[in-house]
């Protein structure tokens, strides 16, 4: 090695920085529902004080993990982007190699992880058991391909369009992208696709989010839409 320094070494030593301290892990995880977050949400849910949670997210906005608006005297933060959410879901699914679990601490723990294992949003699309049904049953009916990585067949795209559900695609992002679940140890539809389709769930009410975390739950609406366009039986929901 030269007395250069090599700038990727440079940045990714930077960036493991950023994620090793615990309290912007928990901030990084939390933002992976997609939403905005104040400065005192993110506060709350980390457990330290407001003046300590702001020196975090100046340092995660710094490098590029965190964007930021301010409306009023609140402060806002989110994810960067989608390459962002990838990166921290990619990570998290590394934690408890094997599929080892972390035992909850109270019965309230035990209830989220539950939920969250059921069912939930990574960052914008969706994940957990719910995640992977949703993709086998595209898979099942000749919508998706997964054997060459994953991607929309010409049936799958003419399937969004029956359904209703647009594909904006614009950018460098995939249309559709395989997205390792930390839970499941399988991959689920991220990307465009994977995005387009989670917003419409919860735009149409198939799916409504459930307590302060990630964790959706697919409603009476959602069973039988999902049964009439994906034959998915309703106790696979459940």
């Amino acid at each position: 090695m030269t007395g250069r320094k090599d700038l990727r070494v440079t940045g990714l030593s930077g960036l493991a920085r950023l994620l090793a301290d615990e309290t912007r892990a928990a901030c990084l995880l939390a933002l992976l529902d997609g939403r905005a977050w104040t400065a005192g949400e993110l506060a709350r849910h980390t457990g330290v004080a407001a003046s300590t949670l702001s020196e975090h997210l100046g340092k995660l906005v710094a490098g590029g993990l965190l964007s930021e608006e301010r409306q009023g005297r609140h402060r806002y933060v989110r994810l960067a982007d989608a390459r962002v959410a990838q990166l921290i879901e990619d990570l998290a699914a590394q934690v408890a190699p094997g599929g080892e679990a972390v035992r909850p601490r109270t019965l309230r723990e035990a209830s989220a992880g539950s939920a969250m294992a059921h069912g939930r949003t990574c960052y914008d699309h969706l994940a957990g058991r719910l995640g992977i049904t949703v993709t086998d049953a595209l898979a099942g009916r000749g919508l998706l391909r997964q054997d060459t990585g994953f991607a929309l067949t010409d049936a799958g795209l003419a399937w969004f369009e029956a359904a209703g559900i647009g594909l904006r695609h614009s950018g460098r992002r995939p249309l559709a992208r395989a997205c390792l679940d930390w839970t499941e140890r399988r991959p689920h539809l991220a990307g465009v696709a994977g995005a387009a389709l989670c917003r419409h769930a919860l735009d149409a009410g198939w799916c409504v989010r459930i307590g302060s975390e990630r964790a959706v739950k697919v409603t009476p609406a959602g069973e039988r839409a999902l049964s009439e366009l994906l034959g998915i039986e309703a106790k696979a929901l459940r």
